[in-house]
This record gives structure tokens, sequence and C-alpha cells, in this order.
């Protein structure tokens, strides 16, 4: 059966001609890597001219990169629950647990120990979702925001029976109403000999080859074994979504459940499988939060469930997207840990740039509205990086949301969901 099932294919409203600008903007790893290249260098210059360091500096990227996993495990969550045709809006909510989970058992028993037990507080966020949404056929977007409500009061309750419960072992060693007591260290690791050599190359601030050294020693430097752990997970949800039988039976539940079935799929199987994994996901998300600064904090995960889920569009469900997108979004939320005024106000001039570029390619596609509204907008953004030394950090803390905007509103176009998200499903109802 796994032999002859097949992804369910997909209309082609523009006919050969939409094929055709299909495979013109389809992104492969040539592409992506001379995307890197450029970008490198335009931070370069953007750093000679305006003269932030912080631009490429490995400070930043190490930031960066912390930043990064929790959104990007929130993203890649999503993806799984998504791709079997199941909303997961409650992304924050499975984080929350997930979070208050690693405080919980973290403080006893260690890092390792507090990242087993947010993927399982995650886990039952996302089998809770399953339930409303597979078997009892709640709209995806109430369940969503139902777990998102439940978790949250439910991790405020348990903390103060918990950690706050006057004389108890836990309020002892530190803990209180609103977090737990602190938990040990995650181990890292740093390549010995490479990671100096890198960063001396840094300090010397030579164009592109020491923004390249900053970037490659944030890798190379002090990283948590549990981001090794993270790329990891990426790569092998990669392998089991798009190479194995069982990943094409899952994307064939988001694409024509009805088609599956056909097939001998038990879609709620798969939908479950797929729903649990994305909690499970999440909630090492909120783990990792947890375990970066050593303790359980409420409100701790700051909206990163809801970026994660913007990364995952942004990522067109696929996997490779879902990591640029952390990347970038983990760079912009680097500046909040970092009081990156500066750096921020250098990175208008950037997107002014930016904006000139694409209002050239909108008026030579025809688009004339939307090239004299970049223009507008990026004269805008020119003055106020001519009149002005710094940007407010009342702004810098919200760079995050501004970007997942921008960026949401920027690729649109090129986006396609599965065909079947979100709709109910009941069995046999194609017979």
């Amino acid at each position: 059966m796994s032999q002859n099932l097949t992804a369910p294919a997909t209309k082609d409203p523009g006919g050969k001609g939409g094929r055709l600008a299909a495979v013109r903007t389809k992104l492969t790893y040539p592409k992506v890597l001379l995307i890197l290249a450029g970008a490198l260098v335009l931070l370069s210059l953007l750093r000679v001219v305006t003269g932030a360091t912080d631009l490429t500096g490995s400070g930043q990227y190490t930031a960066a990169l912390n930043a990064a996993v929790p959104i990007g495990l929130a993203g890649l969550g999503g993806l799984w629950a998504e791709r079997s045709g199941v909303i997961n809006i409650g992304l924050e909510g499975m984080m929350m647990l997930g979070a208050f989970s690693a405080g919980w058992i973290g403080w006893q028993y260690g890092p390792w120990a507090a990242a087993l037990a947010g993927v399982l507080g995650g886990a039952l966020g996302g089998l809770i979702h399953a339930i409303a949404t597979v078997t009892f056929g709640v709209d995806h977007i109430i369940s969503g925001v139902a777990v998102n409500i439940m978790a949250l009061g439910l991790t405020q309750f348990l903390a103060k029976l918990w950690f706050g419960a006057e004389g108890s072992a836990a309020a002892q060693a530190g803990g209180n109403d609103k977090q737990s007591p602190p938990m040990a260290d995650m181990p890292t690791f740093t390549v010995p000999g490479l990671s100096d050599w890198l960063l001396s190359v840094e300090k010397h601030h030579w164009f592109l080859v020491s923004d390249l050294a900053g970037i490659l020693g944030s890798l190379v430097t002090n990283v948590s074994w549990l981001t090794v752990a993270t790329l990891a997970v990426f790569a092998a949800s990669f392998f089991v979504l798009w190479r194995s039988s069982f990943g094409l039976r899952l994307r064939s539940c988001g694409e024509s459940p009805v088609a599956a079935e056909s097939l001998g799929v038990n879609v709620y199987t798969y939908k479950y499988a797929a729903v649990v994994t994305s909690g499970a996901l999440a909630g090492l998300g909120g783990a990792f939060l947890a375990i970066y600064v050593h303790i359980y904090q409420d409100g701790q995960t700051g909206g990163r469930g809801y970026i994660g889920l913007a990364t995952m569009i942004f990522g067109n469900w696929r996997p490779g997207g879902v990591a640029m997108g952390a990347g970038l979004f983990g760079f912009m939320d680097a500046f909040q840990l970092r009081g990156g005024g500066e750096t921020v106000h250098a990175l208008l001039l950037l997107l002014a740039v930016l904006l000139v570029g694409l209002a050239i390619w909108k008026l030579r596609g025809g688009h004339r509205i939307q090239g004299i509204a970049s223009i507008a907008v990026a004269v805008l953004l020119a003055l106020w990086y001519a009149t002005t030394d710094t940007v407010p950090l009342e702004i810098v803390s919200v760079a995050p949301y501004i970007a997942t905007l921008l960026v949401l509103s920027l690729s649109a176009q090129r986006l396609r969901a599965p065909k079947a998200i979100g709709k109910a499903y009941r069995r046999g109802q194609g017979t």
C-alpha cells in the first residue's frame, strides 16, 4: 500500500504557465546559498558605513541562535500539525506547559530531565488539542485559543501551589508564585583552537572576513547541546515527513483525507500522531527557554508560539523554510537581550535600500501602487535614520513582531498551505 500511495496532485490554475512560474520561483540550495552570501555582503557593507559592529558580532549571533531555537521548535511543531490538516493556534499554550514542566522537574533532577519534562508537558497540550479537533470536530481556532487560555491559568495556579507554597521545599530553594527554583546549567561545547582563532579574526574588523568569522565563531563557542539536539530534530523531521511512507501518509491527510482513507490510511491515527508531536516540539521550545535562564518564569514564552506560527507560514510549511525564518526572527529577538538600539538604527538604512530595490522590481512588473508605496516608506526610513542616532528601546522590544508582519506581507504571494487544512473531517465521509 505504501508504494502505491502518492501525494494528491494539486490543480494548476495557470496551466503550463503557472507550472513554469512555480519552477522559476522554487528555491534551490544554490539559490539559498547565494541569498545568504548576498545578505552577508550587505551586512558587512552596513557595518562599515554605520559602525554598528553588533550587526555581525559573535555576541549578537550567539544571542540570535539561542533566541531562534524556541521559535524554530514552535514553528516546526506547527508544521507537523498543519501538514496533517490541523491548525495549531495553541502553540503558545503548549510552550507554556513545556516551560512550566521543565521548571518543575529541572530544579530537582537537572536540565536534561527538564527537557524531557517539557516534551511531555507540550505533548499533553497537543493531545488535548487533538481530542477536541480530531475526535469531537471542534473548530481548530477555537480549540487552539482554549488551549492557550487553559495553559496560562493552569501554569499560574500550579506555580502558586508548587513553587510558592510557604514552607515547601521549592520555596526554600528559591521558588515563589512567579518562578521555579533555579536548575543546573545545560552543558555546552566549544571547538578548541577554532573558536579562539575565529574570535581573534573578528576583532580586526576586516571587511567580510571578520564578519564571517564573527558569525562562524558563534556556532563553535559555548553552544548548548540542546541546540545541537534541535538541529537533529529539524533534520529528522525532514526525513520523516518527506522521505518515508509514514510522512507521505501524514501529508496526504492534510491534502485530501478522503483520498487517503480510500487507500487504507487511518486518518485519525495520523492526525493524532502529528498534533501530539506538534505539542511535544513546542513544549521542547518552552523547556529551552526555562533551561536557558535556569528557571521557569511566569510569562516566559512572550508570544514566541505565535512568532513560531508565523515562521511556519513564512517557511511555506517546509522545515528548511522554518529554520531560515527562525534565524531571522531570532536575530531580531536578540536585540531585546542586548539593548540593540544602535544596531536596529543601522538596520533602518538597510531596510530603506531593500525597499528601493523592491520598488524598482514592482515598477518594472507594472505594479505602480506597490512600487510608489515602497519608495515612500524607504524615504521615511532614510529620513528617520538621518535625523536620529539610535532607536528607542520601546521600538527595539517590538522589532520581532514588526519583522514578522513585514516578512509575512512580502512573502504572502508564494505561500501554499495544505489543501485540507482546518477542514472538519469525519471517518467514512467519502463513501
